[in-house]
């Protein structure tokens, strides 16, 4: 059903825990199958210097959510939004058809996590604005 690295990433996952004190916080959960993807980022200079996931499922869940880590890793965050499905495939060779929500899922996880970036730097930028009143 799997191919070799889609297996091997299962095994042997990097990017995987949490980040204490992370800049941001995302969770994505797919309704029908209850797979569910929790990422972690880093940012310096609008680029995610760090990112790493924890995830609740199944084989394609876990590889899509590795892939999507080592996609974004480095990248901006403008750049990491716009990151595709054979980008993540690339990585991964290839997934069944059935199971390609699992990318969906991880993406899905990137856009809340990136949201709760923003959402947090305007915390600060607000705290900022008030300790200099």
């Amino acid at each position: 059903m799997y191919n070799q690295r889609v297996m091997e990433i299962f095994a042997n996952p990097k990017n995987v825990g949490m980040i204490k004190c992370a800049d941001g916080v995302g969770e994505a959960e797919e309704k029908v199958c209850g797979d569910v993807v929790k990422l972690y980022i880093k940012v310096e200079d609008n680029v995610i210097s760090e990112i790493k996931f924890k995830a609740l499922g199944g084989v394609s869940t876990i590889a899509s959510a590795y892939a999507l880590t080592e996609v974004v890793k480095n990248k901006t965050l403008e750049e990491a939004m716009q990151i595709t499905d054979e980008e993540i495939l690339n990585i991964l060779g290839e997934l069944p058809e059935d199971k390609m929500y699992s990318i969906a899922l991880a993406k899905n996880a990137l856009v809340a996590v990136v949201e709760d970036y923003a959402k947090n730097l305007e915390k600060e930028l607000k705290k900022l604005e008030n300790n200099k009143k």
